[in-house]
């Protein structure tokens, strides 16, 4: 059933319109992954179906009576005060009212006013027992046991429900946020880059609770991974417009691709009938001065005429703007990384005489070529392992070599190898020496304009931050790229030129991600840190899954 149709709608920024006459019927009972590069507008429709409609130029949302929408933003905001369960327990403020009014009608039968009042008595009694009747509708009396069962379903453990919200990382937040809306089940979901931030376990109770959600759910994410699990339907936004795909991400890629060819084709055959009518028709005018013969004028004017009539094809778009990122580097040594009986230790927070193991014993050896997945939970050592291979810090016992003619490529997840004092300019001609034309244009390959080489690093997103960060090291040519979680922020295109890139690499690359698509496509071999100590898997991340699981 159709839960809300969007019916011609613009959106525009100023006086530039985002889209234009839109439309889409979502239904209540579909999982739909919202896809399309970044800025396309994806994050505009969710806020204007939850009534941001300052940028909203025309058109209309149609909703079904007592349509019930819950929406996960990319930044879920919480009173800072809270502790996790505080803040969850702010999920329904229906019932908190009630609760509220519920408390205020037990003071009221206190008063003697009112006991002694048999009139006043059986109003306050009948306002209680209507209230008690809205809060059984609301599952009231079942709210903190779900509340608390589906936090611990999300991956929280008991002690962490009495955290400060500000002590949460980002994935952390955005689970607290959809426990907010799973225990209220509203007919439609709406989120927004809600794996973000998630290793791959809170990816995986992610996908079993959108799969097994009973309402509609529209999801923008690029997590392809999750969307072939998840999505029954792929609704793709560029250049304004909406292109519906029915299966889950792999048959939208595979659909529009066919698509795009059939397109091509049509256009080449309806252009090359186009151009022969033209010319028939130029002759006939020709003709017809040269001859004086009206009827070649008549003749040619109409078959001018009916081409004037003729809808045209439009011009498949088989080439759009993506950055331009080809790797390259020297051979190398035969042994490009080789670790031996690594600790890590360092104090305990809570007792500085104590330690706290973070690596123990770890062995790892990596060859010219290879393209390795490191995986495991957060806060497992991963980024601790990659600052030990960089000489960032020191390893407590063991040794870390790095081949003599191995030059590493460093890709930081926070950007922190970003100076967010320079511009992109002085960036760029800081790792390179390149005239100030030359950088201009090899920024421009990487979809920064001319305008924005003079901005600094610190006005970039997310985004725009990863994608100076591949530019970079284009320019260094390493033969060893470490990558930390380099998918996070990039739009699936961009993703897409990484992958290729990977792939053309005559190089090593070591390779942190939770991003189970990008791996499948990029490594051959999986090594997973847990508890210390390293486990590794021949294979891409699906073959790790399923010998995970043997």
């Amino acid at each position: 059933m159709i839960a809300l149709t969007l019916k011609h709608i613009t959106i525009a920024y100023g006086t530039e319109p985002i889209f234009t006459d839109l439309y889409w019927e979502i239904h209540d009972a579909h999982i739909v992954g919202l896809v399309g590069p970044n800025g396309c507008g994806k994050s505009s429709i969710l806020r204007l179906i939850m009534g941001d409609k300052d940028h909203l130029v025309a058109g209309e949302i149609i909703a079904t009576p007592n349509l019930r929408v819950g929406y996960l933003p990319q930044d879920p905001q919480f009173n800072p005060d809270h502790t996790v369960w505080q803040e969850a327990l702010t999920a329904s403020p229906e019932l908190n009212q009630i609760e509220a009014d519920l408390t205020h009608i037990e003071t009221k039968l206190a008063d003697p006013d009112v006991y002694g009042d048999e009139k006043k008595l059986a109003r306050t009694l009948d306002h209680q027992e209507r209230l008690l009747q809205q809060y059984e509708e609301l599952g009231g009396n079942t709210f903190v046991s779900r509340l608390r069962s589906t936090l611990l379903g999300l991956g929280f453990a008991p002690p962490e429900l009495h955290l400060p919200v500000t002590a949460l990382s980002g994935g952390q937040k955005k689970l607290v946020g959809l426990t907010k809306l799973l225990v209220n089940q509203p007919d439609l979901l709406l989120l927004d880059e809600p794996d973000n931030h998630l290793d791959l376990a809170g990816k995986q109770r992610l996908e079993q609770y959108i799969r097994n959600y009973n309402g509609g759910v529209v999801i923008v994410s690029h997590d392809r991974y999750m969307l072939d699990l998840v999505a029954d339907e792929i609704v793709e936004l560029n250049n304004g417009q909406l292109t519906h795909y029915p299966g889950n991400y792999s048959e939208y890629v595979f659909e529009r691709e066919t698509r795009l060819l059939r397109q091509q084709q049509m256009y080449q055959a309806q252009q090359k009938e186009i151009n022969r009518l033209e010319q028939a028709a130029n002759r006939l005018l020709l003709w017809g001065k040269i001859f004086d013969n009206e009827k070649f004028s008549r003749r040619g004017q109409s078959m001018m005429k009916r081409l004037d009539k003729v809808e045209r094809i439009d011009r498949p778009d088989l080439d759009p703007d993506r950055m331009q990122l080809y790797l390259t580097g020297s051979r190398g040594s035969t042994k490009a990384l080789e670790i031996i009986d690594l600790d890590k230790l360092y104090p305990a927070p809570s007792d500085p005489n104590d330690e706290l193991i973070i690596l123990a014993g770890l062995n790892l050896l990596i060859n010219h070529g290879q393209r390795v997945g490191l995986v495991g939970p957060n806060g497992a050592g991963k980024s601790v392992l990659f600052r030990l291979i960089l000489g960032h810090e020191q390893p407590t016992n063991g040794t870390i070599k790095i081949g003599p003619s191995t030059k590493v490529g460093y890709y930081a997840q926070e950007h922190e190898s970003l100076d967010p004092n320079r511009t992109l300019l002085d960036t760029v001609r800081h790792t390179a020496p390149l005239s100030e034309g030359n950088a201009v244009s090899f920024l421009g390959r990487f979809l920064f304009p001319y305008e924005q080489t003079h901005n600094y690093v610190r006005d970039l997103s997310g985004g725009e931050r990863s994608r100076l960060q591949m530019a970079l090291l284009m320019l260094t040519r390493p033969n060893f790229l470490l990558l930390d979680e380099p998918t996070n922020n990039l739009d699936i295109p961009s993703i897409e030129v990484l992958e290729t890139a990977l792939e053309e690499f005559d190089g090593t690359a070591l390779i942190i991600s939770h991003d189970r698509y990008f791996l499948d496509r990029t490594v051959n071999r999986i090594v997973e840190l847990d508890d210390g100590a390293l486990n590794q898997y021949l294979g891409n991340y699906s073959a790790y899954e399923a010998s995970k699981h043997q």
